[in-house]
């Protein structure tokens, strides 16, 4: 399926709802995805779409250098100011899948939380392969709302963001049956070996985390909905009414662990 070019600039106001909005990687799932791949504190590690670099501070402790890489201009401003005030050294630059290039250097793990999607993924995979030590591993991950009746208010919360987002042409895209799951495209490229972990995590929310968790997401931004964001804040607050304040919510977050067929599991 051929992508259409993009906004580059869909998160502009989304990256002030971001981190504050969407779910937290669980520190163990962290842990454990890092211990299968691996990684010790002499590695180098990509984060490739790093928003405002949560996944890239997830994983500073350990290895030895982090490079978060990121096309939004706001994006960067906020991972610059989160790293420095965690003061972890890691290096915040300006870039995307269509910049990577040898001079990047050597890595022995990329991460991508929530990105891969935006990229062209085959010639992304292509470029990735000149820059991933022969025994390094791509870490994908992703995070879906689990079928269980605690998440009956986030659901409700969906169901309006789904209304909202519904006539955004990057998301009918992804919901199209012609999409290749990111399985498909990893099994066609050099990095075609693949494992997974899956975990499940509860956590209590806020309707206001809720708020910027939706404003947090392109198709239903306010730089995307305009003058339709405020029908939609009404609309959330309304569907969440019946739940009172203290929310729960259980993720199921899932890492695709991606190598090359000659390699190993650590």
């Amino acid at each position: 399926m051929v992508r259409r070019a993009v906004d580059a600039r869909r998160f502009r106001t989304a990256a002030a709802h971001y981190a504050v909005g969407r779910p937290a990687y669980p520190p163990a799932f962290i842990a454990e995805v890092a211990r299968v791949s691996g990684l010790t504190r002499s590695d180098r590690l990509l984060d490739l779409g790093t928003g405002p670099g949560v996944l890239a501070l997830a994983f500073a402790p350990y290895v030895g250098f982090v490079l978060a890489v990121d096309p939004e201009p706001e994006m960067l401003r906020i991972a610059r100011e989160a790293v420095a005030a965690a003061g972890t050294p890691i290096e915040v630059r300006e870039g995307s899948s269509e910049t990577l290039g040898s001079e990047w250097g050597r890595f022995r793990a990329v991460t991508m939380g929530r990105s891969f999607h935006w990229m062209d993924r085959a010639e992304t995979l292509r470029r990735l392969d000149a820059l991933v030590a022969p025994d390094g591993a791509l870490l994908l991950f992703n995070d879906e709302l689990a079928g269980v009746p605690s998440n009956a208010a986030v659901r409700a919360w969906g169901q309006v963001v789904e209304r909202y987002s519904a006539d955004d042409r990057v998301r009918m895209e992804r919901k199209s049956p012609e999409w290749q799951h990111h399985e498909e495209v990893l099994r066609a490229s050099p990095f075609s070996r693949i494992d997974s972990l899956v975990t499940l995590h509860t956590s209590s929310v806020t309707p206001e985390v809720l708020v910027h968790r939706a404003l947090s997401m392109s198709a239903t931004s306010a730089a995307r909905l305009g003058p339709r964001t405020e029908a939609m804040l009404a609309d959330i607050d309304a569907a969440l009414a019946p739940f009172g304040r203290e929310l729960s919510e259980t993720i199921e977050w899932t890492a695709i662990i991606a190598r090359r067929p000659e390699t190993f599991s650590a």
